[in-house]
């Protein structure tokens, strides 16, 4: 698998990936809410160190990164649990230090998965960055040898 910096001209193609992911992975997020950041989402592309994410030339999915925080990792649907998210996060915690993830208490398998790359809760909050009604568990990595 290969990365790239993502350029302003592949935000679009990174929103619909976002897009299809999110209806995969999100089914608690009212339409609304899903509506409000999928017209943001771009604009917080700038601010992060995003990475495209290919193999055979096809864009698996996209990580957006922050100092020592993982801040978004959507794949494309097609290629959820097929093992490229493991192959993402792994490289992200070698070439990053990625230390710290968010994730929404109510995506279960999102919640399983960053659990079984060695990440544990550290702290809860009720609501998400934007105040809604939709918890978030902080995630940190584990000092444990797994």
């Amino acid at each position: 698998m290969n990365q790239h910096q993502a350029t302003e001209n592949e935000y679009s193609k990174l929103v619909d990936i976002w897009a299809r992911s999110v209806r995969q992975t999100h089914d608690f997020l009212k339409d609304d809410d899903f509506k409000t950041i999928k017209s943001e989402l771009a604009t917080y592309f700038p601010h992060l160190d995003v990475r495209v994410w290919t193999d055979d030339e096809k864009i698996i999915g996209f990580s957006g990164v922050d100092g020592t925080k993982l801040e978004m990792l959507f794949l494309d649907p097609v290629y959820i649990g097929k093992g490229y998210g493991k192959q993402v996060v792994t490289s992200l915690v070698k070439e990053n230090n990625i230390q710290f993830v968010d994730v929404n208490e109510q995506n279960y398998s999102a919640k399983a998965f960053y659990f079984a790359m060695g990440f544990e809760e550290y702290s809860r909050s009720e609501v998400d960055d934007a105040g809604s009604a939709y918890p978030i568990l902080h995630l940190k990595k584990s000092t444990k040898e797994k």
